[in-house]
């Protein structure tokens, strides 16, 4: 039986992965060369050492700065970023998990100040009981510890709990945690292969929750 949700947080909750790319891909372009999607696909939902200017810098034989690089990255990104709100249906199922009982997680690979500070001002902070991240691991997806501690920090078992991701490297971290998983792929993440899953919705908006789960658990 389900008894807890644990949510992703960048390109689920918040489409951050969209706008990151699309801001690398500005760069890129004003560059006169591109990002491939299935380079910068390797990086969405984990940590990398891949250093997205070196690879540009290899695309046109040229040396750039890599701070000025970063800095117009970091000033495109705040703009694009101060009218994006939760994606569609995200807090109708926060809502939703409250109404049915449901204990509420997170985990995300981000770091705990990047998280909180973009949940505080979405004004969805509050919904969650247990947030982990990466501070609190030594390895962040695919690898499954970031889900079986929101277990643990929820006071349940893995297998009592259905995450729900947007990228390929999140779905494989939860299911090797032992957890349900629905995916929620964003516009970037969409056409990834995903390894097993045990839902896939377009939109949160399409399903309401307590069908989600009633489907899941029909199923397993």
């Amino acid at each position: 039986m389900i008894k807890a949700i644990v949510f992703d947080f960048d390109g689920l909750i918040l489409d951050t992965e969209t706008h990151e790319y699309e801001v690398l891909q500005e760069i890129f372009q004003e560059h006169g060369s591109d990002l491939p999607m299935q380079v910068w696909g390797k990086v969405i939902g984990t940590s990398s050492d891949f250093n997205p200017y070196q690879y540009l810098e290899e695309q046109i034989g040229k040396t750039l700065v890599h701070e000025d690089l970063a800095a117009l990255r970091k000033e495109k990104f705040a703009k694009r970023m101060e009218t994006e709100g939760p994606r569609p249906g995200v807090e109708a199922y926060l809502l939703a998990a409250q109404d049915l009982g449901l204990k509420i997680g997170l985990a995300s690979s981000s770091s705990y100040q990047w998280v909180s500070t973009y949940l505080k001002s979405l004004n969805l902070f509050d919904y969650f009981e247990c947030i982990r991240t990466s501070d609190d691991v030594e390895k962040v997806k695919p690898d499954p510890a970031l889900y079986i501690k929101a277990a643990e920090c929820l006071g349940l078992k893995s297998e009592e709990c259905l995450a729900f991701e947007d990228s390929a490297n999140g779905a494989l971290a939860a299911k090797r945690a032992g957890m349900f998983c629905t995916i929620v792929p964003n516009s970037v993440t969409a056409h990834m292969e995903f390894a097993e899953i045990d839902h896939r919705l377009e939109s949160m908006a399409e399903m309401e929750l307590a069908e989600v789960i009633r489907k899941i658990e029909l199923n397993r």
